[in-house]
């Protein structure tokens, strides 16, 4: 069993160099989908936090690691997300994406530990996400 092993520090740097490069190109319809994504995440009638687990959560069912990657990094780093809201929004995507979700979960997983690693945060072998 395998699963796409992504370090977090090599990702970012790889993300932050391609999106440089492709802005470089200075093309105005792609300059202008960037800025879209990036406000479609600001506070509104729902909060930039919200946004980002939607945005988790669509991801995870697309199964696009780079973006869970992304998402992860943000919620975790920038918004505080913790162990168990983590594995309960993975729980979501699971139940919406299905089981061809579950090779994509262990990487999104592996991704949050090294995150919550970073920020000084334990993952509990046993989180409790039932309440």
């Amino acid at each position: 069993m395998s699963h796409e092993h992504m370090d977090v520090d090599e990702f970012r740097e790889a993300r932050e160099r391609a999106n440089d490069k492709i802005l470089g190109q200075d093309h105005l319809g792609v300059k202008r989908f960037f800025n879209l994504d990036s406000r479609a995440y600001e506070d509104g009638a729902l909060d930039a936090t919200t946004k980002e687990w939607m945005g988790l959560v669509a991801s995870c069912v697309l199964r696009c690691n780079d973006c869970i990657a992304y998402h992860l990094d943000v919620l975790i780093t920038e918004h505080e997300a913790q162990p168990d809201e983590v594995m309960d929004a993975l729980n979501v995507a699971l139940v919406v994406g299905g089981s061809i979700f579950i090779p994509h979960m262990r990487t999104a997983w592996e991704v949050a530990e090294q995150l919550f690693q970073e920020q000084g945060i334990e993952v509990d072998a046993d989180l409790d996400v039932d309440g």
